[in-house]
């Protein structure tokens, strides 16, 4: 990007920290665990958040220009990749509630792996360790409870 283009993104961050941080204040929560709540978390994103636009604005990047090379062609595929993982990411919250958080999460990291050629192997090893792995982080060591699903008689 340019020197431009990072001050105009940074002003962008810092507005949407502010609704961010805003939104975060109008969360009623009727009982909390700990004497932060869970309204901390939102606010130390739209901290993060006001962190990194500080540093593009500040500190823009060198204006190096974007390679004019790149053929129309490949340009195409990016396109029609992130369009492909609009729609997968779609798809996994409107299939959340219906297949539960392990099943929908493997198949859409499995997906999006093999949207970006980790082959199919790769993704499937991919798809269960990471499904397995954040849903034994959710529960059992953030006690979070996670969908089942509906299809397996869950909620």
């Amino acid at each position: 990007m340019t020197r431009l283009g990072d001050r105009l993104l940074g002003m962008i961050l810092l507005v949407l920290a502010a609704v961010y941080a805003a939104s975060t204040t109008q969360m009623e929560v009727p009982f909390s665990y700990d004497p932060l709540g869970p309204k901390g978390f939102p606010f130390v994103l739209a901290a993060l958040l006001v962190v990194l636009a500080v540093v593009l604005l500040l500190r823009p990047a060198l204006g190096e220009p974007w390679p004019r090379g790149v053929l129309l062609a490949k340009r195409g595929v990016l396109l029609a990749k992130v369009v492909a993982v609009l729609v997968v990411l779609t798809l996994y919250a409107l299939a959340f509630s219906s297949l539960g958080y392990l099943l929908s999460s493997a198949l859409a990291i499995f997906a999006l792996a093999w949207l970006f050629n980790a082959g199919s192997l790769k993704a499937l090893v991919c798809a269960v360790a990471m499904a397995l792995g954040s849903y034994a982080l959710f529960v059992y060591a953030l006690d979070i409870s996670l969908p089942v699903g509906q299809l397996f008689g869950g909620r």
